[in-house]
């Protein structure tokens, strides 16, 4: 029999927040495929300024239960990722990301030259408006979700974390020196002991805008743009 492989539209839909997890160690080939996943999230002007820590240790989980007041996460889940956002990253040698590119075919010399400058142009006006670490963070936060949705359809729960101390966690993954890192969000990663149902969400029209913030998006006019599209692109 064909196992069931979960659509990341049903992924989205049963990822739960998940507290309380089975002591189960989570396969060296699974953290691998998760953590490959993890890094093929989008990055701005492809810096890859995010990195992950992978802790199973009892003493470092032991290290971020005492970051996080207490939690019963990191005691209990096998596995915690901790994203660090590098904010500084973009001063420093991004040859090697451009061979690859190059190597791909995504890009040639002349796109290579000019995209090196721009994005080292975009960065310096971040740095000069104190937005790099903003930025980071953002990157950090798109590889998290890639990590959340990749990990649901391999059976595994997860938890998105608030109420940590960062410099606690940069001391238990040993960056307690470096003021140019930041810490993102910490999550654990296990298989479930506890069931949670989905609480619900607020309907759509109460957050969901059509051009400016309050205005409500038309059913029929979505339904009237997707047909549009649709004969755009000869679909049938």
């Amino acid at each position: 029999m064909t196992p069931h492989i979960m659509s990341v539209a049903e992924a989205i839909r049963t990822r739960r927040t998940v507290r309380h997890y089975r002591p189960d160690a989570i396969p060296a080939d699974a953290l691998d495929a998760l953590l490959a996943l993890a890094i093929e999230a989008p990055t701005s002007w492809n810096l890859q300024d995010r990195s992950i820590v992978a802790v199973t240790s009892d003493e470092g989980r032991a290290g971020l239960a005492w970051a996080t007041d207490g939690q019963p996460q990191p005691q209990e889940a096998p596995l915690m990722l901790a994203f660090v956002a590098e904010p500084l990253s973009w001063r420093e040698d991004h040859s090697d990301v451009y061979e690859q590119a190059r190597r791909n075919g995504a890009w040639n010399d002349e796109f290579v030259t000019m995209f090196s400058a721009a994005s080292r142009a975009f960065q310096a006006d971040l740095e000069e408006r104190g937005l790099l670490r903003e930025y980071a963070v953002k990157d950090a936060m798109i590889a998290a979700s890639y990590v959340m949705l990749a990990a649901t359809e391999m059976g595994l729960a997860t938890s998105p974390m608030n109420g940590w101390d960062e410099a606690k966690v940069k001391k238990v993954i040993g960056i307690e020196d470096r003021d140019d890192l930041a810490i993102a969000l910490l999550m654990s990663l296990g298989y479930a002991a506890e069931e949670r149902r989905h609480p619900g969400r607020r309907a759509q029209d109460r957050n969901v805008f059509h051009e400016s913030y309050g205005s409500p998006v038309s059913t029929t006019r979505g339904e009237e743009a997707l047909t549009r599209n649709d004969h755009r692109l000869g679909a049938d």
